[in-house]
């Protein structure tokens, strides 16, 4: 990948390039990390902890006004198809 610049507005704000957005699977709103070392900086995207992982999916699943039931009815649906997809069509 090539060098890329970028600038820091008046309130410290940094636009990371999409380039680099799309290869770190970057979204708006997600938290990263900064780690200082000498005079560079790397920028990583910031790994969930278990404690916040639950956070989201309970905000997630009440925004959602699904069931609990309809959530676990969803997801053996979602692995029965991912299964499909990728071992193909189960053998009688």
């Amino acid at each position: 990948m090539n060098t890329m610049t970028g600038e820091i507005k008046a309130k410290g704000q940094l636009t990371i390039p999409k380039k680099i957005r799309d290869r770190l699977k970057l979204e708006e709103g997600q938290a990263v990390t900064f780690l200082a070392i000498g005079d560079s900086v790397i920028i990583s995207p910031k790994r969930l902890d278990l404690d916040e992982a639950r956070r989201q999916i309970r905000r997630i699943v009440k925004e959602s006004g699904l069931t609990e039931g309809e959530i676990l009815s969803g997801l053996k649906k979602e692995r029965k198809a991912l299964c499909r997809e990728k071992y193909g069509k189960k053998k009688s």
